[in-house]
């Protein structure tokens, strides 16, 4: 017997469309989730700007250096005077081949390059902010709290630089982990779930107090919103069970879309505070 299509309503623009199976997270008609893509495509476009607007900031430093070095160069090239012999003169011929190069240091780095800024005294009493591009503007007074964004970051990345660190033998009073928006556009949550705990374990090899910032409330279609709630969900259950402190923002970002940007993902100035607060808070109470 043919299946026969049933009237649904899309959960994100509530139009009607006929469908013939509707799964349990409701129907999302074809226009919402081409949006869905293409909002996620703009996004990750934006962050890979963002990346090349600060390596360019490399490149005409660099630049700088060569071109002071080049005139320095030139400048140390010392005027050799012929050599008179009677009538004659005495021309030293040079090699077309000899050339002089100048070995100018060129830093090399990239928007997941492990901890360079990081003050080197006492780093133990330091403690360490890491994350995605969600706590770009995270200012916290506490003294000697390090705060590294890495634009795009997922939690395997944020695991490479923390184990650059572990292998100097690293250590900070407290380490606080802000991951999970870019993971769950994956679609693969048991995964993203082990790499989250991975980091947490490594994290917890460099420091007595491994906090977890959980993730902010998204508007940006019902299926990222639906799996970002789901990671909170198990996130809270997860740290509270492996001795991890746990930051739980979607409390605070809940029904307050004025503390998202127009994205409805990046936190506005007035989120960005509440996230300071929030992170600041969890550091002068959490457990040592």
């Amino acid at each position: 017997m043919a299946s026969i299509p049933i009237v649904v309503t899309c959960t994100s623009c509530h139009m009607f469309s006929l469908a013939f199976s509707v799964s349990g997270e409701g129907f999302t008609c074809d226009k919402c989730r081409e949006v869905v893509r293409l909002t996620e495509k703009i996004l990750e476009l934006e962050s890979r700007i963002q990346s090349l607007f600060e390596d360019s900031k490399s490149v005409r430093t660099v630049e700088n250096i060569l071109d002071a070095s080049n005139v320095s160069a030139h400048s140390s090239v010392p005027v050799e005077n012929p050599l008179q012999l009677g009538n004659f003169v005495t021309v030293r011929r040079h090699s077309r081949r000899t050339k002089h190069h100048s070995t100018v240091p060129i830093k090399v780095s990239n928007r997941f390059a492990p901890l360079s800024d990081a003050p080197t005294e006492k780093p133990a009493e330091s403690a360490l902010v890491i994350g995605d591009s969600i706590v770009r503007n995270v200012n916290i007074e506490a003294p000697a709290t390090i705060v590294k964004c890495l634009p795009g970051a997922r939690a395997p990345d944020i695991k490479s630089n923390l184990n650059v660190l572990a292998k100097t033998n690293r250590k900070f009073s407290k380490i606080v982990i802000h991951v999970g928006t870019n993971d769950v556009r994956l679609r693969q949550s048991e995964i993203t779930k082990d790499n989250i705990k991975e980091v947490c374990e490594l994290a917890k090899t460099m420091s007595d107090t491994v906090i977890f910032s959980g993730p902010l409330t998204a508007y940006r279609g019902d299926e990222i919103y639906s799996r970002l709630s789901s990671l909170n969900g198990w996130l809270s259950e997860w740290c509270l069970q492996n001795n991890i402190d746990f930051i739980n923002n979607w409390k605070s970002f809940e029904g307050r879309p004025d503390l998202l940007k127009r994205d409805g993902l990046h936190p506005s100035w007035d989120g960005v505070s509440l996230l300071s607060r929030n992170l600041a808070h969890s550091l002068n109470n959490a457990k040592v």
